[in-house]
């Protein structure tokens, strides 16, 4: 099983960017697929998840900026991040996990399966 994410890159301040997360080898039936984020000298954190039937959940910091969504038939997720900030600017991860669904606060209730990671900058 394989997650591969894409899409990220340099922007200025207020600009978009659409990461995507493409796996391999996933046939679970009800999955959720979430990003995180690892800021430079800081913890990782999530950021969003959405699970196979389509609930949601963000980080509170990413509210009414970024739109988690799924392709179902494709077993992807994309990210699509609005006015991005400074502080955005983070290595961002996909990750997934079979048989469970979304938490709160950005997570899925588990994780199993991560991708490389995708860097994006926000200069400002």
């Amino acid at each position: 099983v394989r997650l591969v994410e894409s899409g990220g890159g340099l922007v200025q301040s207020g600009g978009s960017l659409r990461l995507s997360c493409v796996t391999s080898g996933v046939t679970a039936v009800s999955y959720c697929m979430g990003w995180f984020r690892q800021g430079p000298g800081k913890e990782r954190e999530a950021v969003a998840a959405i699970d196979s039937a389509g609930y949601t959940t963000y980080a509170d910091s990413v509210k009414g900026r970024f739109t988690i969504s799924l392709d179902n038939a494709e077993i992807s997720s994309y990210l699509q991040m609005d006015s991005l900030k400074p502080e955005d600017t983070a290595m961002y991860y996909c990750a997934a996990d079979g048989h469970t669904v979304v938490g709160s606060g950005g997570h899925c209730r588990s994780v199993s399966i991560w991708g490389q990671g995708t860097q994006v900058t926000v200069s400002s």
